[in-house]
């Protein structure tokens, strides 16, 4: 038996989540290729909020264990690559959407989609970094790629105070970035500061329709929201600047117009970190293994038992969540 997260539709249509007691011969198999994980740590990402209140129909289908990433050892394998004790990481997949995901204590997945957890980092750092620090270093790592260089100039960090914003602060600074940090909680001007920001700034001055070009200054962008903070965002970025965008959660929607490309010469880098391929994923975990992160995890990441990861993924949806949340799946 193991406990996970179990995700299921009541008759009204609507997603129940609970904490049960399940028998390993309920997770799913795999004709060849599947590896049985020990679970050690998961994570509450936004993207786990949605799923485990129903907020949006991210989940594929019924029953489902939600988390879209884990850490820990396997027990089993039929892969090749894989064996009995080897430590590893998994990040997006479709886990906890189509796949029973992370937040369990045991995971049966496909040996591709695992990676080999870097040695310096213990699994608790694998997890607290998560993929809200892997979405931001493929970020950070997308800008550096197109040549946005610390002496470029500013770079703007939009929803900063969450996961993903929180990690790309600590990553931009520590690599010796001038970072802005955009948030609506300014009162964690002193957070962001703390983990390298040199401005913090309120997002209102993003958040509403803006001019279809606006004064420059963004050499570079992390944008975790979306919609017309990533239109502002664009439109006043630098001659030849970059801007990625990795998030949602002020809307799908973006309300721009094709001057800050034709006219600046502006990037706009879609980061994906579902799919990424597997040499991608071994780079991010390996810069993220290399840089001396960890001082700060304990400033971005909170822990939490199993059995509160529900009450925390409302508390996600909310806005009422700094950084990272890890999830010790034993407790």
């Amino acid at each position: 038996m193991f406990k996970a997260i179990y995700l299921t539709k009541n008759n009204d249509g609507l997603t129940e989540a609970r904490v049960e007691n399940l028998e390993e011969s309920a997770l799913p198999e795999f004709d060849e290729g599947g590896v049985l994980v020990k679970v050690d740590y998961s994570t509450i990402n936004y993207k786990d909020g949605l799923a485990i209140t129903g907020k949006s129909p991210v989940v594929r289908k019924f029953p489902m264990v939600p988390g879209i990433d884990l850490s820990g050892t396997v027990l089993e394998s039929n892969h090749a690559n894989w064996v009995k004790g080897d430590q590893v990481i998994l990040n997006g997949w479709g886990v906890g959407e189509s796949h029973w995901g992370g937040l369990a204590q045991l995971a049966r997945v496909s040996g591709d989609w695992l990676i080999k957890k870097p040695a310096n980092l213990t699994s608790r750092d694998a997890m607290s970094i998560g993929t809200a620090g892997y979405t931001a270093m493929l970020c950070v790592m997308a800008l550096q790629k197109h040549e946005i260089a610390p002496n470029s100039g500013e770079i703007l960090v939009t929803g900063a105070s969450g996961g993903v914003g929180s990690f790309a602060v600590a990553i931009l600074a520590g690599l010796g970035y001038a970072v802005v940090a955009s948030t609506g909680k300014l009162n964690e001007k002193e957070y962001l500061m703390g983990l390298g920001a040199k401005e913090v700034i309120d997002r209102k001055l993003l958040s509403d329709q803006g001019k279809p070009l606006q004064k420059e200054r963004w050499a570079g962008v992390i944008d975790t929201v979306g919609s017309t903070t990533l239109a502002n965002a664009c439109a006043s970025t630098k001659y030849g600047g970059v801007v990625t965008a990795c998030g949602l959660a002020q809307g799908m929607d973006l309300p721009l117009t094709v001057a800050p490309f034709i006219l600046r010469a502006v990037k706009l880098i879609g980061i994906d970190s579902v799919m990424a391929n597997k040499k991608l994923r071994e780079d991010a975990w390996k810069n993220l293994s290399e840089m001396s992160l960890l001082p700060k995890i304990n400033e971005i990441v909170k822990t939490v038992p199993l059995e509160k990861a529900i009450d925390v993924a409302h508390e996600i949806l909310s806005g009422s969540v700094r950084g990272r949340v890890l999830v010790n799946v034993s407790q």
